[in-house]
């Protein structure tokens, strides 16, 4: 079925551009941006954040396009990383690009890949998670594993191991909210810098320190939607995540590094 834009919302004022909101420009053409969003950043405005996440930088850039997309396409917006997450998103500048990639993502034929710094090491070293998770409102938005949840699966592989952590290769198959973060603690090896969902008793003293939420989206691949041809996009992660990677001696995949 061919994806049908939403209805605007009330307030459907485009995005304040800000040329002082800095990321990384990986890929650009008529129809669509890949981009690399620094950790900390915010993805889109939102409560307490107007003019200071990287819709309002990216706005700076290619407002007018932009602009033609409008609210019912989210400004080109088809996904998101938590604020402290870092790596690749790609934005539609077309109402075509748009409408194609947001079917592709509704199907779920996108490919996206990050690397998560873990404490401890996942056993088995290689697996998939399927645990349903239900998103709940307490002190902050958080998910929860409930049968009662939405359908979230997570393939993963251990690259690098060390005495107290290990380099993590996700794939996920689906975007739940803090899915890859609810899942690796599901299996008892959290995100290093993940101050939501590590228990108490284990922050203790247990876990490395980190300045951080390590975790990056690395790789991106998806049909393009005019040219219709695979494309694949990798962001290596930034200087603080690869400090961490050294501290913990930890490495990257070879042709990576």
């Amino acid at each position: 079925m061919k994806y049908k834009p939403k209805q605007p919302p009330e307030d459907n004022r485009p995005p304040v551009a800000n040329a002082q909101v800095q990321f990384d420009s990986i890929y650009a053409d008529d129809d669509l941006l890949v981009v690399g969003k620094p950790a900390g950043l915010v993805t889109q405005p939102g409560l307490g954040h107007v003019k200071d996440t990287l819709l309002n930088g990216v706005f700076a850039r290619y407002g007018h396009p932009l602009r033609q997309l409008g609210a019912r396409r989210d400004w080109g917006l088809l996904h998101r990383l938590d604020r402290q997450t870092s790596g690749l998103l790609v934005m539609a500048l077309r109402p075509r690009a748009y409408d194609a990639l947001r079917e592709d993502f509704e199907h779920r034929r996108l490919d996206k890949q990050y690397l998560a710094i873990v404490a401890g090491r996942p056993d088995p070293a290689q697996g998939v998670v399927q645990a349903r998770l239900k998103e709940i409102q307490a002190d902050k938005k958080k998910v929860i594993i409930s049968r009662s949840g939405e359908e979230a699966i997570s393939a993963y592989q251990v690259l690098s191991v060390s005495a107290s952590a290990a380099l993590v290769e996700v794939r996920i198959k689906t975007g739940r909210l803090h899915q890859i973060r609810a899942h690796m603690m599901f299996l008892g090896t959290p995100v290093l810098g993940d101050d939501l969902y590590v228990p108490d008793g284990m922050s203790q003293g247990k876990m490395p320190k980190v300045p951080r939420l390590c975790l990056h989206a690395w790789k991106l691949g998806f049909k393009h939607p005019v040219a219709h041809n695979w494309r694949e996009f990798i962001q290596v992660p930034p200087p603080d995540f690869l400090a961490v990677l050294r501290r913990l001696d930890l490495t990257l995949p070879a042709e990576s590094a």
